[in-house]
């Protein structure tokens, strides 16, 4: 037993109160922005067919799917041959939450028109961890179906800013770019339809692996040094503001419908959210792909100056709903990265002394019985402070000092004439104060005090 690694699985986490304690700070934040721009909250199972989930994420996202091996005799039956990857599986973990988003829409017929939807649960990848990146993980989800009105993107972007600036963080930034308009831009580098998705996972790199990094993987990808420059020229140049930018597109691709109706689109984003908080901090950005493949529109992503990577993103899908409904359904969503979001907000000291556990640990002299302390905490408990009984009869001094070890606002001493006369005595932890009261005026004091 003792070889027995207490270790969780690399890429997944043990939360201590404190922890979680945070967690649940930013969780509330989140919940409350959300449902102030009317989004309803759901929940999906953690696992999905996967036929449910292949065949939406692209290349990569498919491969990084957690499989889960059939039971019992279904396994033992399937091993029996030379089993394929389908032979042993046919469930896995969610990979995200806008695919099985995808499915509860498509499975419910009493939903609104545009339907909001806010989402926080856990997913799973079978990536490579490191810092902020784990193989399980919370996502926070906001989404709006049934409309092509690019005020979806304007309202998730909106929602997006206000969870942050409530956060605390002021230095954030929306990069966004446009599915189509970064496909017209592949096909206009030279590189061909066959390769244009392998060319968009090469891109979606570039803020992990740099320039560099995504023309050697654009080599190793078999697109040529004259495309693969084209491509980086093409998506790297910047105009000094986002007007000028849309204005060296339209230039650029001035033959191209396609590629303007993409560019006039943006342009609208920047008018819709010209006067809101998410506009001023929206910038146009070429070479932002997001690697997922269900992408068809405008895509964000959230950028902070010295954080490497995002601080979340989304986009428009329009064709994925009716993958599983058989009639188009347009829709948006944006994700904040949470985990990020945490070990932000923790580096920046954004967070307030969250203190979990218990307002006051009841001490009791070896004189009063247990069921009195007992009584005494559910006191406290109906008028809304958290207590907590140290469960043994020992010196007075012990119980004092776990009640520091705790870190208990306050201690309160229980001894058999205080009970007499039904008072309780309580010292304020941080500086020692110490009185005698009546019981009924303790829970006041106490709440007083924190």
């Amino acid at each position: 037993m003792g070889n027995i690694s207490t270790n969780p699985p690399s890429g997944m986490r043990d939360f201590s109160g404190k922890e979680l304690a945070a967690r649940r700070y930013i969780e509330k934040i989140i919940r409350e922005v959300y449902e102030l721009y009317g989004f309803i909250e759901i929940e999906t199972p953690a696992i999905e067919n996967l036929s449910t989930l292949l065949g939406k994420y692209g290349e990569e996202g498919d491969q990084l799917i957690f499989r889960i091996l059939h039971r019992r005799e279904k396994l033992s039956r399937a091993l029996e041959g030379k089993p394929s990857e389908a032979d042993l599986a046919d469930i896995g973990l969610r990979y995200d939450l806008t695919v099985p988003l995808a499915r509860f829409v498509a499975n419910n017929k009493d939903l609104p028109k545009f339907f909001r939807r806010y989402q926080i649960q856990s997913v799973w990848r079978a990536d490579r961890p490191g810092k902020g990146r784990f193989r399980e993980f919370c996502q926070c989800d906001i989404d709006i179906t049934g409309t092509e009105s690019l005020t979806a993107e304007a309202e998730v972007c909106g929602a997006v800013s206000g969870v942050l600036k409530r956060v605390g963080l002021e230095d954030f930034y929306f990069h966004v770019n446009h599915r189509q308009l970064l496909k017209r831009m592949i096909a206009y580098s030279g590189i061909s339809d066959s390769l244009e998705e392998t060319a968009l996972v090469a891109l979606d790199k570039l803020d992990k692996i740099g320039t560099d990094g995504v023309v050697k993987e654009l080599r190793e990808r078999n697109i040529s040094d004259e495309s693969t420059k084209k491509l980086i020229e093409l998506t790297s140049s910047v105009a000094e503001d986002n007007h000028a930018e849309l204005e060296r597109l339209r230039k650029i691709f001035a033959a191209d419908e396609i590629a303007l109706k993409c560019i006039s689109e943006l342009a609208d984003i920047l008018a819709f959210t010209s006067t809101s908080e998410s506009g001023k901090r929206l910038k146009i950005d070429c070479s932002l792909a997001r690697g997922l493949g269900y992408y068809t529109g405008p895509i964000f992503e959230i950028r902070v100056h010295d954080l490497k990577g995002s601080l979340g993103g989304g986009g428009r899908y329009d064709n994925l709903i009716g993958m599983f409904k058989g009639s188009r359904i347009p829709a948006v969503g944006f994700s904040i990265g949470f985990e990020r979001l945490i070990l932000l907000a923790e580096e920046r000291k954004l967070l307030p002394d969250l203190m979990p556990g218990a307002d006051i640990l009841l001490c009791r002299f070896p004189d009063v019985e247990i069921s009195k302390a007992l009584e005494v905490a559910d006191h406290f408990r109906n008028n809304g402070i958290k207590a907590e009984v140290y469960p043994d009869a020992t010196k007075l001094g012990k119980q004092l000092s776990y009640a520091t070890e705790i870190k208990a606002s306050y201690a309160g001493i229980i001894g058999a004439d205080e009970l007499k006369d039904n008072k309780i005595t309580i010292k304020r932890l941080s500086d020692g104060e110490q009185l005698t009261l009546p019981l009924c005026d303790a829970p006041g004091k106490v709440k007083a005090g924190k």
